[in-house]
């Protein structure tokens, strides 16, 4: 089966700003592919450029077997979009901005089902104003929905939402991917790109410097686990010499021990060689974080 989208060397140049420098990746029918990244990396450009909203500098961009630059129209009938910066007017009801939407793009789904499907039902005639942050998230998919779309792209979707908020949103997008449409999730949260994609590219200066599913980028680009333990012995510096630990930092009480293999046997049996026996000593496994840090040189800026 052909990929819903194919990037091949994406770049957009504005003057002497590089937006996007280097880009190519593939999205397979039906996944939630996730485009990771810092504020600035370059992700909201290449979706635009992938939507038909930008016109890219150079690369080959095939999107539904469309190509963006000359096939915008027709594209954008067959794709949903909730940009980085969605807003309604204040005072415009829930069902009043469904059927604006549904009256564009005719032929798509009613959207009064599609009201009823994202729990807005009882929210028709209450104003864009008087929903909550939860409830706006649920009105700007279902508006993304309203045209029966084969593919949706989801820009920074759960900035700004609480905890709670950014939950319903992740059980929102795992339904979208369940009714068959393909998700394109631009996010920097970590989590987030965690718990919910399938496959992700990791976006940094404009250029993809990995792609593959979660649990394979934490396997293939973090080697090191920690352990991590608590204890108030003035001295750990022995560590350092134990098989298989690499670095060994400490903030106050609590001891980080960063170490690949059996790094937390040979760990424990010398803490125990010290009479120093933590009762909380245990492992840390590697993150998406964890790789991002060790394939960009710093931390994702929240």
């Amino acid at each position: 089966m052909p990929p819903v989208i194919s990037v091949q060397h994406l770049q957009k140049r504005y003057k002497d700003v590089v937006a996007v420098a280097d880009a190519s990746f593939e999205v397979a029918q039906g996944e939630i592919f996730g485009l990771l990244g810092s504020n600035g990396a370059g992700k909201t450009t290449a979706v635009e450029c992938l939507q038909g909203l930008r016109k890219a500098s150079g690369g080959e961009l095939r999107v539904l077997d469309m190509d963006p630059r000359t096939q915008a129209r027709e594209l954008r009938r067959r794709i949903g979009s909730q940009l980085q910066e969605s807003s309604l007017p204040d005072h415009i009801r829930v069902g009043e901005a469904l059927d604006l939407f549904a009256a564009i793009t005719p032929g798509g789904h009613d959207w009064r089902e599609v009201m009823g499907q994202w729990g807005l039902g009882d929210k028709r005639k209450a104003s864009y104003h008087a929903l909550s942050g939860g409830q706006r998230q649920r009105l700007f998919i279902a508006l993304a929905l309203v045209n029966g779309p084969e593919l949706v792209f989801l820009d920074e979707m759960t900035t700004g939402l609480d905890p709670a908020a950014r939950r319903v949103a992740w059980d929102l997008v795992r339904r979208v991917r369940d009714m068959g449409t393909t998700v394109v999730l631009v996010t920097h949260f970590m989590e987030e790109a965690e718990r919910l994609c399938d496959r992700i590219a990791v976006m940094d200066a404009g250029r993809i410097v990995a792609e593959g599913a979660p649990q394979k980028l934490v396997t293939d680009f973090a080697k090191y686990v920690t352990v991590v333990f608590s204890t108030d012995a003035p001295d750990v510096e022995f560590l350092a010499r134990v098989p298989h630990v690499a670095k060994v930092m400490r903030h106050g009480s609590r001891v980080e021990v960063r170490g690949d293999g059996a790094v937390l046997a040979h760990v424990a049996c010398s803490l125990v060689e010290h009479d120093i026996t933590p009762p909380d000593l245990r492992v840390e496994l590697p993150t998406l974080e964890d790789v991002f840090l060790a394939l960009t040189g710093h931390e994702m800026e929240e």
